[in-house]
């Protein structure tokens, strides 16, 4: 087992990589009450096209990868939420777009609730009743978010961005793609990806690392995983302009929802270069329109804003994509506003004041978080399959320059791959291009 230190946080995380692939990291934090646990495989919604080393490629319905997540919850002998509930943890998972994630958190019972959270990811029970009966609660699923304004808003701005990645395909699929799906297909899936050699196992909270590490050594040394080769991940190749300038969605809102933002071609990056990359962009976008930026106050100020207007920027090895906006009377007049600003600050650069406010608050930010065991179990698997590291993002921060901002800034702004998506009432006014 080997210690990284990381001084100037004044943390060590403990690594091991197992015989199986399995890597394992754990970071103590004494005195801290809860433990939480994660186990993560480098696979999401996006991984709908692959190929193992030696064997055929193989296409499957979009949605698996979410649908996969619900079924391993489901065991012979009962719900696993159950027996985390009799142990007293607390149980959940998520798909994303490029990763799954189980996790438990408990204050008590850390080896039991550990094993139980290995052995039932790594024990999948399909059948053909089960996965039948799974797609009607699934099915059910994609109908309440298809009513739900501020999903449709969200995935209907990526849907604008994107032609042909699957970025652009809601992360639980569609009810026809489902349909589709097999104990047979969710097998193959379950095979390729869940190989210990493509997961993660994260522990964080008041835990002693060696008596950990030594569980999870037996636990999986009493196991077999045949070795397997490299997963190839297969995309079509994605045009650098939007599917669509302007995308229009109609629901019953008592206020129109306008989100848009700006796709970028696929830079290549990856590692701490895409780290850089991201915290970059998300400095730009907090100093340009955070809620203490003098666009945000004036917006609000006159009413075209409310408090859910926001942004964030999302990005992966070969996509990337911000979004923008909220509730607004006016959908055209806030795409109007905000996209001159950035053009202001594009030629005239961000103010240095704006800037320098931004970059205290986000390192802040990331300093509290290593108070919280669950925001750094959320986060650390993101960026280690990203193949970088969650404590580089303090350095990292520290080391962007105003200069380095202005210069992501004049990258990411290109109107030419801007997209925008309204949500309104039937009899709401239409949203122009």
């Amino acid at each position: 087992m080997e210690a990284i230190p990381f001084t100037k946080l004044q943390e060590t995380i403990y690594h091991e990589q197992l015989p199986n692939g399995l890597n394992v990291y754990i970071l103590p934090k004494p005195g801290f009450q809860k433990t939480y646990a994660t186990f993560s495989t480098r696979y999401g919604s996006i991984d709908n096209h692959f190929q193992v080393e030696g064997q055929d490629e193989v296409r499957v319905p979009d949605g698996i990868a979410h649908f996969l997540e619900h079924k391993m919850f489901e065991e012979p002998e009962g719900d696993i939420f159950a027996k985390f509930a009799s142990l007293g943890a607390s149980a959940n998972a998520f798909t994303s777009f490029d990763r799954t994630v189980y996790l438990f958190s408990a204050t008590g019972n850390i080896p039991e609730n550990l094993n139980t959270l290995i052995n039932f990811v790594q024990n999948p029970y399909f059948t053909d009743q089960n996965v039948e009966k799974e797609k009607g609660i699934i099915g059910q699923e994609i109908n309440m978010y298809g009513d739900n304004p501020d999903w449709r808003v969200y995935f209907g701005l990526i849907e604008a961005l994107y032609m042909r990645h699957p970025v652009r395909i809601d992360i639980a699929g569609t009810v026809e793609s489902i349909s589709h799906i097999t104990k047979e297909t969710l097998y193959t899936c379950y095979r390729t990806f869940y190989h210990p050699s493509n997961m993660s196992l994260f522990i964080v909270g008041g835990v002693e690392p060696e008596p950990i590490m030594e569980l999870v050594r037996a636990n999986q040394a009493a196991k077999n995983f045949p070795p397997q080769g490299e997963i190839r991940r297969i995309f079509e190749e994605e045009p650098n302009q939007v599917q669509a300038k302007v995308k229009r969605i109609e629901l019953p809102v008592s206020l129109p929802k306008a989100m848009f933002g700006f796709k970028e071609p696929i830079g290549g990056e990856s590692g701490d270069d895409l780290l850089r990359r991201e915290l970059t962009t998300k400095l730009v976008l907090d100093a340009l329109l955070s809620p203490s930026s003098a666009l945000y106050q004036s917006m609000y100020d006159d009413g075209l804003i409310s408090d859910s207007f926001g942004h964030e920027f999302n990005c992966g090895a070969n996509y990337a994509f911000s979004l923008m906006g909220g509730d607004t009377k006016d959908p055209d007049q806030l795409l109007e506003r905000v996209t001159s600003a950035l053009k202001d600050a594009v030629r005239t650069g961000i103010p240095a004041e704006a800037f320098e406010r931004s970059k205290r608050k986000k390192i802040g930010a990331f300093l509290r978080m290593l108070n919280s065991p669950e925001a750094m179990a959320g986060e650390f698997t993101k960026y280690k399959f990203r193949g970088t590291h969650l404590f580089h993002v303090l350095d990292t921060y520290e080391s962007i320059t105003l200069e380095d901002a202005n210069r992501r800034l004049g990258e990411h702004v290109d109107f030419d791959r801007l997209g925008f998506c309204v949500v309104q009432s039937p009899e709401g006014g239409q949203a122009s291009s």
